[in-house]
């Protein structure tokens, strides 16, 4: 019966402990708070079926790695703990030391197994359908390579579905979270509008009025010589008139100055979420919460 590395066997044997890796995991003695050591590997058989737990004892001897049968183990998903069940300091010193580059052969199985057939232990709640762990189910008398399988001692072997299920309970819960979009655009800019303006502007233009008027003495005779006739005599006089001056300025109206401000709120929402709460029946049978 050649016994292989869980990892060597089947790369995704996690999926056996739910997606877990119970390597490096602590073991502890059962019923208490007494580190055994952790796992260091796990060994299968030609089948895949679990069969040892390599346990290194370094709290409890140091340097030391011995076999633990997995029907002596209890595995606590919650607490991130397996559980030995029976596992006493004289027993973890009189285990055989293993090697892992030593081939694990029937001889060596029986010595292993010969330790935990002389160690029994108190029968526990959760392996009431397994059976008796101190009633050996093999003696130096009645054993031969030929005919060993290890069903014939489930005490050691077998996994027990009380001791190893694993129940998760799931609930929901609202997670919130902000996105931020584009809600718009606003685009400014500038365009040129046309009208037509109006001035008044006054203005004066001089004219010559030539008036002709009959003297008070009209009629009447000058003195010799003072009349004096003569041709050429001309009267000059300048005239002037304003005109409008009308011309385009441009100056400055006004300016724009362009910001964003951010307005703060808060959106509530509301939704019914689930949860999974676990009923535990147990009829009148004793049990422990951890």
């Amino acid at each position: 019966m050649a016994l292989y590395k869980v990892a060597d066997y089947d790369p995704n044997y996690r999926d056996v402990f739910q997606g877990q890796d119970i390597k490096d995991m602590s073991v502890y003695a059962e019923g208490s708070d007494d580190k055994v050591g952790s796992v260091y590997d796990i060994l299968v058989d030609e089948e895949g079926r679990f069969r040892y737990l390599v346990v290194d004892l370094g709290f409890w001897i140091f340097g030391k790695k011995v076999l633990m049968p997995v029907g002596r183990t209890r595995i606590d998903y919650n607490s991130n703990r397996i559980y030995a069940l029976g596992m006493t300091r004289e027993q973890a010193e009189n285990l055989p030391e293993y090697d892992e580059n030593q081939v694990v052969d029937y001889d060596y199985e029986e010595r292993v197994r010969g330790v935990y057939r002389t160690q029994p232990v108190e029968r526990s709640a959760a392996l009431e359908d397994s059976a008796p762990l101190d009633a050996p189910a093999y003696t130096a008398a009645n054993y031969n390579r030929e005919t060993y399988r290890y069903d014939n001692e489930p005490n050691l072997y077998n996994v027990n579905d009380t001791d190893h299920q694993n129940i998760k309970l799931y609930e929901e819960r609202l997670i919130a979270n902000k996105q931020r979009r584009k809600a718009g655009e606003v685009a400014i800019g500038k365009h040129v509008e046309t009208e037509t303006a109006r001035v008044s502007v006054p203005v004066e233009k001089e004219r010559v009025v030539v008036e002709r008027v009959t003297p008070a003495d009209a009629g009447k005779a000058v003195a010799p010589g003072e009349a004096t006739f003569s041709e050429g005599e001309v009267a000059h006089m300048e005239i002037y008139e304003e005109g409008a001056d009308i011309r385009k300025e441009a100056f400055v109206r006004e300016e724009v100055k362009v910001k964003k401000e951010v307005e703060r709120d808060t959106v509530e929402a509301k939704e019914t979420i689930r949860r999974e709460e676990l009923d535990v029946d147990t009829g009148n049978l004793p049990t422990e919460r951890r």
